[in-house]
């Protein structure tokens, strides 16, 4: 499973499932769940699901070792992944590789960021991504396991090891897996991916250094701008990493809310500006140390507010969910972006 070419298969004897579960760990092959044990037939199938993927990869930090298809096929077994959902993880893995993404700065972070993976177009559907109700919850092979492959690799591969490398204060739940698909069936909105470019009929992953979702909760309102009014509030936190106005963050409409929204015009473009005015934090919620910390990073209040996000396109746009009244946020890092990959899929034959 080691990605160095001396190394790449590993010769280890038949164990029983406490032996294999007990030798990955001694290895920090894993993320302390048992994992599948990755069989040269095994790790062969899937890199057959992605036959379609030539193009290389670069290295992956901290350790800078540049990956194998098959190192990542490994990995990808272990989380307990189909080879149908391998185009997807590799997607996501390009995705959090480009420099905007700023993979080490999140990796090295005491901050609970993982990274969340957003699937969107056909292959929602053909791999069975829940994009419903209790999306960003259990229950769902696809869901858990190309999350969970994605953060095995950068242990595995990168060399991200917790309270080594990752030196999150606290870490968070997403760090096992936080992967969903839109809900774009139930979305007014044009698809997340169309709005950036790509055709309806593509596959897209989006990935961002992010919290896990914060849950906002609004049963009162019965208008869009009730709604945002709220959310806004609860976007304004002076103790979250968006407060340094330094990345994006996502806003994920449940369907309910978001027929609210549509019903009374509010577009994408009136939802984001709404909030970059609206969700600000009063500079009297944030002490003097750290107003001399912001300045210092050259974020200064504006009419006695900081703004939470660079600019209105850097606040994110998404249907997902069921039914309820309640909506999400997902904070970023902070340095980081929000990347989409086109899926590609496998080559015929």
């Amino acid at each position: 499973m080691s990605d160095t070419a001396e190394a790449e298969f590993l010769d280890i004897p038949d164990m029983d499932p406490d032996a294999w579960a007990d030798y990955v760990e001694a290895q920090g092959w894993t993320d302390g769940l048992p994992v599948v044990v990755p069989s040269e037939d095994a790790v062969a199938r899937m890199m057959d699901g992605a036959r379609g993927d030539n193009e290389p990869f670069p290295a992956i930090t901290p350790r800078l070792l540049v990956p194998t298809l098959r190192g990542l096929a490994a990995n990808a077994v272990m989380a307990g992944c189909r080879p149908t959902y391998f185009p997807v993880v590799l997607a996501a893995l390009r995705g959090v590789l480009v420099a905007d993404y700023n993979l080490h700065g999140s990796l090295a972070t005491t901050h609970s960021c993982a990274p969340m993976v957003m699937v969107n177009g056909p292959l929602r559907h053909d791999l069975n991504i829940n994009c419903s109700s209790n999306c960003f919850g259990q229950g769902w092979r696809a869901n858990a396991a190309i999350g969970r492959a994605l953060q095995l690799i950068l242990n595995n591969v990168g060399g991200a090891k917790p309270a080594i490398m990752d030196r999150s204060t606290f870490g968070s739940s997403a760090k096992y897996t936080f992967c969903f698909g839109e809900n774009e069936e139930e979305s007014p909105f044009e698809p997340y991916h169309v709005r950036n470019g790509y055709r309806a009929d593509e596959s897209v992953v989006t990935v961002m250094s992010a919290e896990p979702n914060h849950n906002l909760n609004d049963h009162g309102s019965t208008t869009g701008e009730g709604l945002l009014t709220t959310f806004a509030g609860a976007i304004a936190s002076p103790a979250a990493n968006t407060i340094y106005a330094k990345g994006p963050y996502f806003i994920v409409f449940g369907p309910e809310h978001a027929a609210t929204l549509a019903r009374d015009n509010w577009t994408v473009a009136r939802i984001q500006q709404f909030l970059y005015d609206k969700a600000r934090v009063s500079v009297s919620l944030v002490s003097p140390e750290n107003r001399r910390i912001y300045e210092e990073a050259g974020h200064f209040p504006e009419d006695g507010f900081y703004a939470v996000a660079p600019t209105p396109d850097d606040i994110q746009v998404a249907v997902a969910g069921g039914a309820g009244k309640h909506s999400a946020w997902v904070p970023s890092f902070g340095g980081t972006a929000a990347i989409s990959v086109r899926v590609k899929p496998p080559a015929a034959g």
